[in-house]
């Protein structure tokens, strides 16, 4: 019997996004597509593969033993194809979704770009600042590259710290709160705005101050930095928000920045991106492109 060894991606993606409709969003191709190989497979293994369950499916027993060894074949195979191939950028032509916290888009968006667009005319960027919920569209393959304050909870997902913050205040010039050395008590007495794309007004700065029995009034939420930023500078209303990525959108608008007067972790930044561009030549260029913007952006506060 001869298989068709195509069959084996479709494998893959398939035991990893544990849909058809996925996996055909994945590989680029239509469900019903997706569909056919997915019987051309279960021909070939004399397995099902997936199954329904409810409005789900889920792996059998063969296919969870073999996804693994499935997974390890398609790599492999990947790496053996494309490891001779040098990477051209002035012929390079191809989209990349970057997906940023809207700070990171302000600070770095500009500088990624060009820079992307001086080694590789032929790439487009789509730069979007709308944080995802999960990591499910970079499983998909729908965003190259995404950033994050935490580690990702999956282990195909691949990370890199890249930087550390620490959250500082911004106020209006004149504000009462630059009078004078800040403390909690007067940091709490201020009336706040949040950052937050779902209204939250509260967030870890609350459950720090609890701890010096001490309690702030958050008047408003904005769905981004740069709004809480200008509502900042045309009221008495206090941002926290990390100090490097939006250094620059402070001193552009002439805002105070006030050191927060009581300890709170430092806030990390990450890149995350999915295992399977791990051995792709594009995609490793723009992640150290992405990298090094970022880090020189940190670099006044790393030295």
């Amino acid at each position: 019997m001869q298989l068709d060894l195509n069959l084996l991606t479709a494998l893959d993606a398939l035991l990893e996004e544990g849909s058809v409709a996925g996996a055909a969003a994945r590989l680029h191709v239509t469900a019903p597509a997706m569909s056919r190989s997915l019987g051309r497979i279960r021909k070939a293994t004399g397995d099902q593969i997936l199954v329904r369950t409810g409005r789900s499916m889920v792996p059998t027993s063969r296919a969870l033993a073999m996804r693994a060894e499935v997974h390890t074949l398609v790599q492999q195979a990947h790496h053996l194809l494309s490891a001779q191939r040098e990477l051209d950028l002035a012929a390079l032509d191809r989209v990349f979704t970057v997906r940023w916290h809207d700070t990171l888009t302000a600070a770095c968006g500009t500088a990624l770009t060009t820079a992307v667009h001086r080694q590789a005319p032929g790439v487009r960027l789509r730069l979007s600042a709308e944080p995802g919920t999960d990591d499910a569209e970079l499983r998909r393959g729908e965003v190259d590259l995404e950033s994050s304050s935490g580690r990702p909870a999956f282990p195909d997902i691949r990370h890199r710290l890249v930087g550390t913050d620490r959250l500082v205040v911004a106020v209006r010039p004149g504000h009462p709160l630059a009078e004078g050395t800040p403390s909690p008590e007067r940091y709490a007495a201020t009336e706040h705005v949040t950052i937050s794309r779902r209204g939250s007004l509260r967030d870890p700065i609350d459950d720090a101050l609890a701890t010096h029995g001490l309690e702030r009034r958050v008047v408003a939420a904005g769905p981004t930095a740069a709004f809480a930023l200008q509502l900042a500078l045309g009221t008495d209303l206090a941002v926290t928000l990390p100090d490097m990525v939006t250094r620059a959108a402070r001193d552009r608008l002439g805002l105070l920045t006030l050191p927060l007067p009581f300890p709170m972790p430092e806030v990390s930044l990450y890149l995350l991106w999915h295992q399977r561009y791990d051995d792709d030549g594009a995609h490793a260029w723009l992640r150290g492109l992405a990298i090094e913007t970022i880090r020189t952006l940190f670099a006044p506060m790393t030295g």
